[in-house]
């Protein structure tokens, strides 16, 4: 465990955020070698049927990763504040809502599935293998989504060492078994997704029966398991927010997948390849944004807004730095890491499909800044349960992805679609750093009008014991 209220900040956040970011990158590798194996082993065509559908399982796993994100900012709070009945309470509300949330979902998905490929505009000859995909992923996304869950729920104790320690050695089953199920077996794409589940199902195992021997703190009593009114409205104040933040998030990717998937298979699996190079880029600025939601949650409960500012301030920065160092790096070896994901097939030009991904991630880069932003100052407000503004900046980001793939897409194609992200992050970032400010504002006044209420109050009951 890691309290985050003493100390440097910058050194804790960054102290806290390394386990994170080789754990994302790990998590990464999850995606990375389902797409090197599809790639390689079955083909371009293959590699554009995950790729069509890959914006409804990213929506299902992060609409339910924000929800219970949310949660455990109470069990964050609670730690911070020393209140460990609180924290326990939270930790069993988290588990229950969590788990119905994710199901919910997950039946959705299932019932609707034709229709939701169809509204993805997947083509007819990759539309098999894109639901059989689908169909995998979609029947073990609880183990996904409770494997983050209980991660959320010890980096709220400041502990983000564990989580990797299990997440390591799963990508290490997951890549195996995708190899064995892909190769050995003949499965398809289908092996792939399974792969994936029960690697998913080995971690979620492993850390229920560590966290219950390791750490006792987290775990409630029997009482505590009994669903109050009043702590399940203030999680879900928080939690429904961020859950609808994020399926923002994760619609607006859907809708720019659904422009790139009238483009066909080459073009698809050119912003496959390309989307996987990213995610594993940003990864620094999203591990920043994940320790700071932690920094932002223990300080807050512990009424610590000084302390809150510097470290936002000095790990923004941070941010800038790192968003230009990628910049350069993509610049340079941009080409030869795309060429990792794609080899030529009977139907597809490798060239054709690397010039593409490489467009794409030409134009993205040079606005990695402004996304380092929104994952800094999205989880700062959240970590001060402010939900709202994020979810506004959502709306933004949604609005402008969607102007982008549609309008600039039909004027000037590919290339018009590849400006939908930079403009998504500008416009959310500009919403989120004035939602944080004002935040900060709000609260400092707060905290300065309780000192002088309890500094009164010191005064009166002095004077009335002389």
């Amino acid at each position: 465990m890691q309290d985050m209220t003493s100390g440097k900040p910058l050194g804790l956040i960054v102290k806290f955020a390394i386990p994170l970011l080789i754990s994302n990158c790990f998590q990464q590798l999850y995606s990375i070698s389902d797409i090197l194996l599809v790639g390689h082993l079955i083909g371009v065509k293959a590699l554009a049927a995950v790729g069509a559908v890959a914006p409804l399982f990213f929506f299902l796993v992060v609409v339910s990763i924000g929800f219970t994100n949310g949660l455990t900012v109470i069990t964050a709070q609670s730690f911070g504040a020393k209140n460990f009945e609180r924290m326990r309470r939270s930790v069993a509300i988290a588990s229950i809502l969590s788990a119905s949330f994710t199901l919910f979902f997950a039946l959705i998905i299932f019932l609707f599935m034709d229709q939701l490929l169809h509204i993805m505009n997947v083509p007819e000859d990759i539309y098999a293998d894109s639901k059989t995909f689908l169909c995998v992923i979609n029947a073990g996304v609880i183990m996904i989504v409770g494997f983050n869950l209980l991660s959320g729920l010890m980096r709220a104790l400041g502990d983000s060492k564990t989580p990797l320690y299990f997440l390591i050695f799963t990508t290490l089953v997951n890549i195996v078994l995708n190899f064995v199920f892909i190769y050995y077996c003949s499965m398809g794409v289908a092996g792939s997704a399974l792969g994936t589940v029960v690697a998913m199902t080995i971690s979620f195992i492993c850390c229920i029966f560590y966290m219950n021997k390791k750490f006792p703190l987290l775990r409630p009593h029997k009482s505590e398991w009994r669903l109050r009114a009043n702590m399940c409205k203030e999680h879900l104040i928080i939690a429904v927010p961020m859950a609808v933040q994020f399926s923002i998030i994760a619609l607006s990717t859907a809708v720019t997948q659904a422009i790139c998937n009238k483009f066909g298979a080459a073009t698809i699996a050119a912003m496959t390849a390309a989307m996987r190079v990213e995610q594993l880029g940003v990864q620094p600025m999203v591990s920043f944004g994940i320790a700071m939601s932690t920094y932002v949650a223990q300080n807050y409960g512990a009424n610590r807004v000084a302390r809150i500012r510097r470290g936002v301030l000095e790990c923004s920065l941070t941010s800038l730095c790192l968003s230009l160092i990628l910049a350069v790096f993509v610049f340079a070896c941009g080409r030869q890491i795309v060429g990792i994901f794609i080899t030529d097939d009977s139907n597809y030009s490798a060239s054709e499909v690397i010039s593409m991904a490489c467009t794409y991630l030409n134009i993205s880069v040079l606005f990695y800044f402004f996304l380092g932003q929104i994952f800094i100052f999205r989880n700062s407000c959240q970590g001060m349960g402010n939900s709202i503004v994020p979810m506004i900046s959502s709306i933004v980001e949604l609005l402008m992805r969607v102007f982008a793939a549609i309008y600039l897409a039909s004027i000037f194609g590919f290339v018009g679609l590849c400006w939908a992200s930079p403009l998504a992050w500008i416009g959310g970032a500009a919403v989120v750093c004035s939602g944080y400010f004002y935040t900060v504002l709000k609260i400092s006044k707060n905290v300065r009008h309780q000192r002088l209420s309890n500094q009164k109050q010191k005064i009166s009951t002095k004077f009335a014991k002389i």
